[in-house]
């Protein structure tokens, strides 16, 4: 019998999942499967893996959240490890496999992924990559990738008055999972991977702004939580430049980032936000931001490797260097900046970090200190919770005069601590010697 598979691969959930959504519609049974891909965990240039605790301990949660999400609507999620196109490609074989249905993604290590596996899953498997971690679907865009505006001005402005969000459609009621069987279940799959090795058994700082928990379910409780039982997005704009505590910002990143919720259902409760409580400037802004995450989405598919390179997508001739020591001081929270000290402690001790403080410590280490950015957006790589390539290099590059700010932006930390932390708080909360 034909089957399709659908690849969940950085993408945990069923709720608004336009991949599900294919699957179902090939008619076939469909079998389930997360990939636990080995190149997570080879190391950077930097001699970190790619995939800190941090994240390691979320996708675990998320991977698990899936499982019972599938179990409950009658499924048997598979697990399995290694490099996604052996993997599918034995997978074809083994389960019958007519169609594969999977996300697609920016950024080169993804498309080199998606071009590995068409070249080694059997040409009798139909191989469907769709689109579904932006607000925004490409289709509807008013120009083609390669005509992406060179700033988010222009971008927003002709998208805002152009494109019309597409409806996010909830999780099928009734779903025609497979009933293959597999001689390891998820649960051992997991708890013996190098996934759970990486995640490791820790207890979170007490000073973090949230104890995170990864899954589906746990991203729509904090929507729930922020938007409504909080009631905090009516004044999310007058909070958002916050350092500490649960509530100056949604903190919906970690989720967005590892596709627990998509960026469509946080827009649409945004807008039933905005016809039972108020629609105010705070409202548009956290769909503003989620618009400059798109954008940042959109560069990488546009722009390939120059992410990457030291001028980023400007070519620009930059003066840094690969300064070992500086870096290290840097990423030690040993700079005696202390804006930027506490800032590089809290992102160590938590996997997390405020805009603000990521704005600062980029702007910092490369214009500052002089030390080579992709070194900082390596690290941030390793360790941050909510990782994600196109708005962390991205963003990395804005801060560091590469990117898509046409302006040489360099940020006063010392001015931007008496601006948003006056008092000292933020400083005294992860510097012991801090005099504030």
């Amino acid at each position: 019998m034909n089957q399709t598979l659908l690849w969940f691969r950085q993408d945990f959930r069923l709720d608004d999942h336009p991949a599900l959504l294919r699957a179902i519609e090939t008619g076939q049974p469909i079998v389930p499967m997360v990939i636990l891909d080995s190149s997570w965990f080879e190391n950077t240039r930097l001699g970190l893996p790619k995939m800190g605790r941090y994240r390691a301990r979320f996708w675990k949660e998320s991977i698990e959240d899936l499982a019972n999400s599938v179990e409950k609507t009658g499924g048997s999620l598979i697990v399995r490890e290694g490099l996604p196109e052996s993997v599918l490609a034995d997978a074809v074989d083994e389960f019958g496999i007519h169609s594969l249905v999977a996300m697609t993604y920016p950024g080169t290590e993804e498309a080199d992924t998606e071009v590995k596996i068409e070249s080694a899953v059997p040409s009798s498997c139909a191989i469907q990559w769709v689109e579904g971690h932006t607000l925004l679907h490409t289709d509807d865009l008013p120009f083609e990738i390669d005509d992406l505006p060179k700033v988010f001005t222009p971008f927003r402005k002709k998208v805002e008055k152009e494109v019309d969000v597409r409806e996010p459609v909830s999780a099928p009621s009734k779903i025609s999972w497979s009933t293959h069987v597999v001689n390891t279940p998820w649960q051992e799959a997991l708890e013996t991977s190098q996934l759970s090795t990486q995640a490791g058994d820790w207890t979170s700082d007490t000073r973090s702004v949230l104890p995170f928990k990864g899954g589906e379910s746990a991203g729509r409780a904090r929507l729930q939580e922020y938007f409504w039982e909080g009631d905090h997005l009516k004044v999310y704009k007058n909070t958002r430049n916050g350092l500490l505590g649960a509530n100056y910002s949604s903190k919906f990143s970690p989720w967005l980032a590892n596709g627990c919720i998509s960026p469509r259902r946080i827009w649409s409760e945004v807008k039933r936000y905005e016809r039972e409580r108020v629609s105010n400037e705070s409202t548009y802004w956290l769909i503003f931001e989620l618009l400059w995450r798109d954008f940042f989405q959109f560069s990488a598919w546009k722009h390939g490797n120059a992410l990457f390179h030291a001028g980023g997508i400007q070519g620009k001739a930059v003066q840094q260097e690969a300064n070992k020591e500086k870096f290290q001081q840097w990423a030690d929270g040993q700079t005696g900046a202390d804006f930027v000290d506490a800032n590089m402690r809290e992102l160590n001790a938590t996997g997390f970090m405020s805009n603000r403080g990521r704005q600062n410590v980029a702007s910092f280490l490369s214009q500052n200190l002089g030390v080579d950015w992709r070194m900082g957006a390596s690290y941030f790589e390793t360790m941050l919770i909510d990782y994600d390539v196109a708005s962390n290099w991205g963003n990395w590059a804005y801060n560091s005069t590469v990117g898509h700010d046409p302006r040489n932006r360099q940020f006063d930390v010392a001015r931007q601590a008496k601006m948003y932390d006056a008092q000292g708080r933020y400083r005294r909360t992860w510097l012991q010697e801090s005099l504030f």
